[in-house]
């Protein structure tokens, strides 16, 4: 074990100056990844059909390739599952990323190349782990182990030797040995599909390890430290883990579950970063100690291009390079991988808060927001007034939805919120108008349409009894993984679903 904890401190020295490298040359690194990726393809079909052999530079590129979203390249996908080789990304394509679905399919599956999981994901990682000792030069966190939460990994039905499951699963299968060392359970646990069980097995298992950092979705990685608790009838996760250091995370904002991350384990010496990675790519990084900022990670082998939301429904939206980016402007982002996605809408907005270096903030989703009567209302909103309503009522929220109430007749519309607290508020009305307030004070659109309660009412808040969610998205076969609770959307088909749910199930 010290001979692997002294590569993986020369390791992580010499990543920090490559990074150091693209921070300060942003725009040249970001050119080698478009002329690379434009030149390992340019021999595959999709490659052949818009002529990459001919494309120079980005203009070109921009001007000759079309916007993808994922019914575009449903059909290279189906015939990837296949087996055929050499469409999207020279070669063959064995694994397969799940994800959750679009208007027509259940699920997305997005492929996952040789490239994609070692000049990406897996370097993504190391990237952490560099970024985290750099911050943190007396960490000990390579004398124990790394709880990975992932999710399950199924046989592809097209094809025996192709695979797919949630991205999580596919790095645990194909880790480094040293990473597979140094991460618990073993992969027989982590890989198992019945998650209910795999809870079990995992807390089990893992409650007697020295565990000093955690990796994974927030809301499933506190299930699985309650579960820890109740094993070893213990209320704080620092008496079982006493070396325990940071949670890295990632696929859902933090903001809402940073409290109840706290309350679990008391260490001052505990750290929270986040990370923004996706089925499609890993993105950013909290580079920084004191701020949630994420540095955009520029040598992975995507290029970056982004759409203003303003012209995002726009027929012929206007899209820019990541040279003509301006400060706290929201971005739908748009890329090309070496996972052989080109042009991609991966459904995210996101923010520049720094432009040297280039560092962001999640704003959203293109499609998880709230602007049924003109409101405009994107996740990052609703979770900061959420956080401020929490603060002043005392409570803590465990998970939540928000759908409209649509106009009827003569009455407003409003925005109905279902939460479900691990503390309730000591006053609900005083906690709805905070929300309410606050949803204002950032969003001068909401603002607008709350005027005199002409267009939109005060939100409603309906609380729900604890385990609802968890027992909404079981029975709908959404358990563990990178599956998430619905936080915003412009029809109400999730919360009729739930509220349904809760008159068959009271």
């Amino acid at each position: 074990m010290p001979i692997i904890n002294s590569f993986i401190s020369w390791l992580m020295k010499k990543r920090i100056h490559q990074i150091e490298l693209f921070m300060k040359y942003p725009h040249e690194v970001q050119q080698e990844v478009f002329q690379k990726l434009i030149t390992t393809a340019s021999n595959t079909e999709w490659g052949n059909k818009y002529k990459y052999h001919e494309i120079k530079n980005y203009a070109h590129f921009s001007s000759r390739v079309p916007l993808q979203d994922y019914e575009d390249i449903k059909q290279y996908v189906v015939r990837l599952k296949q087996g055929e080789k050499n469409l999207l990304w020279p070669g063959e394509v064995k694994w397969f990323a799940k994800s959750s679905g679009t208007t027509n399919d259940k699920s997305k599956f997005i492929p996952v190349t040789r490239e994609a999981l070692e000049e990406c994901q897996f370097k993504a990682g190391k990237d952490m782990l560099s970024i985290y000792c750099f911050n943190n030069p007396s960490t000990k966190i390579f004398q124990g182990k790394s709880l990975a939460i992932g999710g399950s990994r199924q046989i592809n039905q097209f094809n025996r030797e192709s695979y797919y499951g949630d991205l999580s699963a596919i790095i645990i299968k194909n880790l480094p040995f040293w990473a597979d060392m140094l991460s618990t359970p073993e992969q027989s646990i982590a890989l198992m599909e019945n998650w209910e069980e795999k809870i079990e097995k995992i807390a089990a298992f893992t409650s007697n390890e020295n565990v000093t950092s955690i990796t994974g979705v927030p809301s499933w990685a506190l299930v699985i430290l309650n579960k820890v608790l109740e094993i070893k009838g213990k209320n704080d996760i620092s008496e079982i883990w006493p070396n325990l250091e940071v949670f890295f995370h990632g696929g859902v904002s933090f903001t809402p579950y940073l409290e109840q991350f706290k309350n679990i384990i008391s260490s001052p010496y505990m750290s929270f970063l986040e990370t923004y990675n996706a089925s499609e790519g890993f993105f950013g990084i909290q580079d920084t100690v004191h701020s949630k900022e994420l540095l955009l990670m520029l040598d992975y082998g995507i290029f970056y291009e982004f759409i203003p939301v303003s012209e995002y429904t726009s027929e012929n939206p206007k899209v820019i390079s990541l040279q003509e980016v301006e400060k706290n402007v929201n971005y739908a982002m748009l890329i090309s991988t070496n996972g052989g996605l080109w042009r991609y809408k991966i459904g995210d907005t996101v923010q520049f808060t720094s432009l040297n270096p280039y560092r962001i903030t999640i704003s959203g989703r293109t499609k998880h927001f709230l602007n049924v009567f003109g409101e405009e209302v994107m996740i990052d909103n609703a979770e900061k007034a959420l956080l401020a309503a929490c603060q002043k009522t005392n409570a803590i929220v465990t998970d939540y939805t928000v759908a409209p109430v649509f106009l009827k007749n003569k009455e407003a519309g409003a925005h109905e919120w279902l939460i479900e607290f691990k503390e309730n508020p000591n006053d609900i009305h005083f906690f709805i108008e905070v929300l309410d307030n606050s949803l204002k004070a950032i969003n001068s659109d909401y603002e607008a349409k709350r005027y005199g309660n002409y267009i939109l009412q005060k939100p409603i808040v309906r609380m729900l009894p604890n385990g609802t969610f968890y027992e909404w998205m079981k029975q709908r076969g959404k358990l563990g993984g990178q599956n998430k609770v619905p936080k915003l959307s412009n029809d109400r088909k999730y919360i009729d679903s739930i509220q349904t749910f809760m008159k068959i199930n009271p």
